[in-house]
């Protein structure tokens, strides 16, 4: 009987730490965007600069 008592405590205990961590989350803002985060790695990325300089000619002889 004393085991199923730990048991519970150290269950409760379990459950308050995991509570107040989720708390400290919301206060902190982390669950304050939860729409843009997935639909920004759906945007295309910036290419970047494109290189404009002519290509060097090949001398193909067929």
């Amino acid at each position: 009987m004393n085991v199923i008592l730990l048991l519970m405590l150290a269950s409760l205990a379990v459950a308050t730490v995991f509570l107040g961590g989720f708390i400290w989350a919301v206060r902190a803002g982390q669950f304050e965007d939860t729409g843009t985060p997935p639909l920004r790695m759906l945007a295309e990325d910036d290419p970047g600069p494109i290189d404009k300089s002519p290509l060097p000619e090949t001398n193909q002889e067929n």
